[in-house]
């Protein structure tokens, strides 16, 4: 037992010359530690043998919520691409982003595009929204020569860690998010919802409960309240599942927000309790204590495929030198209560 998680247990199959006889398998000491997936030869497709062991891959990704295949035929976009295409989920747009990002193939898009100096929070992709992606694939075509980590952090674990004074209200209230597009910083309304038509922004906002307001010179203005806590569809185990401490103008370097402050000028993103009522920065330095104290990371190796379970853990960027080319993909669709 792991801080009230069972320890996995992993069963390698018996079957003679099959997939499954085909790689290692390391399993996990501790949650968010991925299971390590470890292909034996050169040329072993790893969209077959995910196929072949769908049933394992996912036991494996609702105990410790991430799995990584390593070794497998893997060097392209397009070999990524295969491989996600053939989960049992379909695939998913990343529409209402918050961060920039490129499109490499259809439904494929590059990790996020920050300078390599700065660090990536942890966070579970789209937690501020009203729906998510219930799966994350990440591609590691060219690793980072220093840093370029992506770590991992058990949004359970995560949760217990925040002090109850500040989880309980957060659970209770819900968390209100602000965005301003348009202003000249972050990402526009058309990038974000990928799209240029104002009236397929009007209807994707409509069917995800986000206020819309239409502002002078193209800007837009959304406000959006979601959870804070959020159980999991399979297991039910509650998990914290936002992002306030990113939205948060205490995310901002200090310079840049005192400047903010002083000049009055909007900001792109801000966040309150649901009711509206301020969020005081000591509240979410408890957030990203909890998030640093779980963090766990590995290094990314050439052809490396690592499969999240989004609502179990979250993950983030650590800086990098040198050329790093990861790619993503999401795959099934979870909605809040």
């Amino acid at each position: 037992m792991t801080d009230g998680i069972p320890a996995p247990r992993f069963v390698r199959r018996r079957a003679v010359g099959t997939l499954a006889d085909l790689v290692d398998i390391t399993p996990s000491p501790e949650p968010a530690v991925p299971v390590v997936v470890t292909a034996r030869g050169a040329g072993i497709k790893l969209a077959e043998w995910l196929k072949t062991n769908a049933k394992d891959v996912e036991a494996y990704l609702s105990q410790v919520g991430a799995v990584l295949c390593r070794g497998f035929a893997v060097g392209t976009a397009e070999d990524f691409a295969e491989v996600v295409a053939g989960d049992a989920d379909e695939l998913v747009d990343y529409v209402y982003g918050s961060t920039p990002r490129s499109r490499e193939l259809d439904k494929v898009y590059t990790s996020t595009e920050y300078p390599a100096e700065q660090t990536i929070a942890q966070h579970n992709e789209l937690s501020y929204a009203a729906a998510w992606p219930s799966k994350l694939w990440f591609c590691c075509l060219v690793p980072a020569a220093e840093g370029g980590q992506t770590p991992l952090a058990d949004s359970r674990r995560v949760l217990e860690r925040i002090p109850p004074e500040v989880r309980e209200r957060f659970e209770r209230q819900g968390v209100m998010y602000l965005r301003e597009y348009g202003i000249g910083v972050d990402l526009t309304w058309q990038q974000t919802f990928e799209t240029t038509d104002r009236s397929e922004v009007e209807r994707f906002c409509a069917q995800h409960g986000i206020q819309a307001e239409w502002g002078p010179r193209d800007t837009l203005r959304t406000t959006q309240v979601c959870q804070a806590v959020a159980a999991h569809p399979v297991t039910g185990e509650r998990v914290w599942f936002n992002q306030a401490h990113l939205f948060h103008p205490s995310a901002l370097p200090a310079d840049v927000r005192a400047s903010l402050t002083s000049s009055g000028a909007a900001l792109s993103r801000d966040v309150r309790y649901g009711d509206g009522t301020l969020i005081d920065d000591a509240e979410l330095e408890e957030v990203r204590r909890a998030y640093d104290v779980e963090s766990r990371s590995f290094d990314w190796a050439v052809g490396d495929v690592l499969i999240v379970d989004n609502i179990l853990v979250a993950h983030g960027r650590r800086p990098y030198c040198g050329s790093r080319r990861v790619l993503v993909a999401m795959s099934g669709t979870t909605r809040g209560n």
